[in-house]
């Protein structure tokens, strides 16, 4: 990670230090940290830093590899997101080893300073913008870090054909264009699909209802991964599907579309709330992989994958907490002269200024074993 902007100022000298977070040109590349800010930065970053180390496993070398899909909330679109939270993004990405990440818009300039705190050896793919208004102006990305894994060359977008539609369909394309990628670690040869399915619960007049959407994107999907895993080498039919599917506890019909094509949940994350109201199960990984790929487990035998409660370490739901941010959200807000007491801080706080900050989806993930030595000689020896 690169700390420099968060250094004081008597110890950065120009010939020294390179700055990330400064404003852009026309306000003459302005500082965007404060003192103030530095300091509140610096004490959440080690909380946020102590929090990883306790709920996400360690990297080990020629042993692990982790795995994150995470929907950062109009990444990229939200104007008051501060230098601040792009530390807090950054710190939680280089926790894992790839994160896949969802509602990348179409302006990369945070997206581009997140990679820059990162370091040089964090690595990147983009998909294009998926244009039209029911995209979103959107797109997928992944940041990888180049010591761990190796980006495959696969890269692309998944595009229904014609011929693969019904006669009457309800719709032609996925809403967003899910991206397709393939990665290397250790034994491992795999390709993540990286989805941001159609969201709501209501109806839509004479149209069809938000779910039957969303089940049609699912069933036309899996149409097309079969056709493609058919075509691929076996070492290529490691294959992954995350993201936020915005499928809500009672779509388990969509979910069984995607377990029929045997493709199983992992189980560290099966049946966990994913948003930040802690009330639906959006984001999920789905796997349908060979023998020797293996999820990673604890003493007990369970997967291991969880959900990162990033909230438990910044942006706090604690007075004192919410009190270090008042001016930044008296100075951002629409109509600050709502902002009349502790409570309507409160609850502007906790329905829009963290979210905005960081997101209303939190960061899952699962660990993948990189080393699949021990099995393959054990079976190799039963050969003989």
């Amino acid at each position: 990670m690169w700390y420099n902007d968060i250094r004081p100022d008597k110890d950065l000298k120009n010939d020294r230090y390179s700055l990330i977070m400064l404003d852009s040109r026309k306000n003459h590349f302005k500082r965007l940290l404060t003192d103030e800010d530095k300091k509140r930065t610096i004490e959440n970053l080690i909380r946020l830093k102590e929090g990883l180390v306790e709920k996400v496993p360690a990297k080990k070398v020629d042993d692990n590899l982790l795995l994150c899909s995470w929907n950062i909330k109009n990444f990229g679109e939200i104007k008051n997101r501060t230098a601040e939270s792009l530390y807090y993004i950054a710190e939680i990405i280089n926790a894992f080893d790839i994160v896949a990440l969802q509602e990348v818009n179409k302006d990369i300039s945070e997206f581009k300073k997140v990679l820059k705190l990162l370091g040089s050896h964090w690595k990147h793919t983009l998909s294009d913008v998926t244009e039209g208004s029911s995209g979103n102006n959107e797109r997928f990305g992944f940041m990888y870090d180049s010591r761990r894994v190796t980006h495959s060359g696969l890269s692309g977008e998944l595009v229904i054909s014609p011929e693969m539609m019904n006669e009457n369909p309800i719709i032609r394309q996925l809403k967003r264009t899910p991206s397709f990628t393939g990665f290397e670690s250790g034994w491992q040869k795999f390709s993540i699909v990286s989805l941001h399915l159609h969201p709501g619960e209501g109806g839509n007049g004479d149209g069809p209802s938000d779910k039957e959407i969303r089940k049609e994107e699912v069933k036309l999907l899996m149409k097309i991964m079969k056709k493609k895993m058919s075509k691929m080498s076996f070492e290529d039919r490691n294959m992954i599907i995350l993201g936020d599917t915005n499928i809500y506890k009672e779509d388990e019909d969509i979910v069984e579309l995607i377990a029929d094509k045997g493709f199983v949940e992992c189980g560290g994350l099966k049946g966990k709330y994913t948003n930040t109201s802690q009330s639906e199960i959006y984001d999920r990984i789905f796997l349908k992989v060979q023998d020797y790929f293996k999820i990673g487990t604890d003493a007990a035998g369970n997967e291991l994958g969880d959900v990162f409660h990033l909230f438990d370490y910044v942006y706090k739901n604690e007075p004192s907490e919410i009190k270090k941010y008042h001016k930044l959200m008296l100075k951002h807000k629409g109509n600050p002269s709502t902002l009349t007491s502790d409570a309507k801080f409160k609850t502007y706080f906790n329905r829009y200024w963290k979210r905005d900050q960081m997101s209303d989806h939190l960061p899952v993930w699962l660990e993948i074993k990189t080393n699949s030595s021990v099995n393959f000689l054990k079976n190799t020896l039963k050969k003989f």
